[in-house]
């Protein structure tokens, strides 16, 4: 093998790899044909990753001007001998392209193309697209050799063009997993504080003609609603924790949060519980927020006279329990569309932090959320 082949198989293998770091799969798939159009001494070569409307998603050529490609029009559909390399996994090999019964034609300003070798590109059973020369520069045509070298650079093609779906998933997969965190975070914060809010501007409405004091003290309540909620909303776009968990630790912020639920609900909301050790980041707010999720779905579903939240350290565990002494409700129905979903969220967290929910629930006899989540990190 000469220096400049070297060269070019070096090229090759330095941007195959780079393909999962800066350089996007276009260049890779450049560099790929570029370096087989050299290697294999072919006057033109072109690429093509198709598209599912019998088009190209890439077609990339090389051996000619930028001139020329503008002249020739529009990138080619999948037909004639373009279209069978995209449905045979066999590589083609000619002295003469014409010759061939799926030759087709060319645009009159299309390079006239003469000895020509085709490789598909694929990944198992998966023609992913299609590599090709014509025109070699030396006599003879294309060899059984230059067929087994373009048979290689098309498997490295391969592998940029899997790496980049599966770089592309990925980032799917990474919107989808923050949409779903918005989400959660939305119905387990912001849409309880408004949920509250709602109930105590109903309440200021009813008391302004006849109890303007009481009617004042209920919008008071309003305005620390609102900057609460609005507190909870720029922590979801932002990442951030609940603002109480950030200084005070769980046992001050749950009981904060019976506080604020006992003034503006009707049932007596209790919180017992004594100071427990600081949990991770993550594990505080998965207790915080399955806390708040239990308490929103007792609050709005159970019918409940009385709720209680107990926080206390057992042995390794920090058990969290929601208590109401409301209707109860069927686990093994589908139930509120709401509730399935906070039922949803709230096991999804006590998974990611390491710990176990289990919910009973009596009709009557009220519902229990228990939730234990171990110490350390």
């Amino acid at each position: 093998m000469t220096r400049i082949e070297r060269n070019e198989l070096r090229d090759v293998s330095a941007a195959v790899l780079a393909v999962a770091t800066h350089l996007s799969v276009r260049d890779v798939l450049q560099t790929i044909l570029v370096s087989a159009r050299r290697l294999l001494g072919a006057r033109y070569a072109a690429l093509g990753v198709p598209d599912a409307d019998g088009g190209f998603a890439e077609f990339l050529a090389d051996g000619i001007s930028d001139e020329q490609w503008a002249a020739i029009g529009p990138v080619p559909r999948q037909h004639g001998l373009l279209g069978l390399l995209l449905r045979d996994p066999n590589p083609v090999r000619l002295a003469d392209i014409r010759a061939h019964p799926r030759f087709e034609w060319w645009p009159a300003a299309h390079p006239v193309l003469t000895d020509f070798l085709g490789v598909p590109i694929t990944d198992g059973a998966d023609i992913l697209g299609e590599i090709f020369l014509a025109n070699k520069e030396e006599p003879g045509g294309f060899s059984a050799q230059d067929e087994e070298l373009l048979g290689l650079l098309a498997a490295h093609a391969a592998i940029a063009l899997v790496n980049a779906r599966l770089h592309e998933r990925n980032r799917e997969l990474s919107i989808v997993e923050e949409r779903n965190r918005i989400a959660r975070e939305l119905h387990d914060s912001v849409t309880q504080k408004l949920f509250s809010l709602r109930l105590t501007a109903e309440a200021a409405s009813a008391l302004v003609d006849r109890d303007i004091d009481r009617a004042r003290a209920e919008l008071d309540t309003v305005r620390r609603l609102a900057a609460e909620a609005a507190d909870e909303l720029r922590a979801v776009v932002v990442g951030l924790r609940p603002p109480d968990l950030a200084g005070d630790g769980l046992d001050v912020a749950l009981g904060k949060q019976a506080d604020l639920l006992d003034r503006v609900h009707r049932p007596d909301v209790r919180f017992f519980g004594g100071q427990v050790p600081r949990l991770s980041t993550a594990r505080e707010e998965a207790v915080y927020r399955i806390s708040q999720e239990a308490l929103h779905n007792a609050l709005r579903h159970a019918s409940a006279g009385r709720i209680e939240i107990d926080l206390s350290l057992r042995a390794n565990l920090v058990v969290l329990e929601v208590r109401d002494d409301g209707i109860g409700f069927d686990l093994a129905a589908s139930g509120h569309a709401a509730r399935r979903l906070g039922m949803t969220s709230m096991h999804e967290r006590a998974r990611s932090a390491g710990g176990r929910l289990d919910v009973t629930s009596h009709s009557p006899g009220g519902t229990i959320v228990r939730l234990e989540v171990p110490l350390g990190h």
